[in-house]
């Protein structure tokens, strides 16, 4: 028996569909076309952290800072030990002004992953 769609007519596929599309825009410089499909994907999928971390990613491409700080925070929680998202998280702080808990977050980052762009962030010599 074939999936049926959800009440948007939406289905699972599309949503797989729309993710990979969205990646497009965002590597095309198009972050708030991304967004708009994004939002759709996670009203349904609130637990995909794939999602919100693309989201994420989209709106600190757009500049649109606050929103990105929240979505980074949500994937933090879900996972503690992300590493782009802790960098992520403190690239948005340091956009925003706010040089402490940028800090914190690009040590965090280089700490779980010895990248050589996370280390030479977090400055661990001064």
């Amino acid at each position: 028996m074939p999936e049926t769609s959800g009440p948007s007519g939406r289905t699972p596929e599309t949503h797989v569909i729309d993710f990979r599309a969205a990646e497009h825009l965002l590597a095309s410089r198009d972050p708030r076309g991304a967004v708009k499909l994004l939002d759709g994907v996670i009203d349904v999928h609130p637990e995909n952290t794939a999602a919100r971390l693309l989201r994420a990613r989209a709106f600190f491409a757009a500049a649109q800072l606050r929103p990105a700080e929240l979505e980074f925070s949500l994937v933090l929680e879900r996972e503690p030990d992300n590493a782009f998202a802790h960098f992520a998280l403190a690239r948005t702080y340091q956009r925003q002004g706010r040089p402490h808990p940028a800090k914190r977050h690009f040590r965090l980052a280089a700490a779980l992953d010895p990248n050589p762009e996370y280390l030479k962030a977090a400055r661990f010599d001064g």
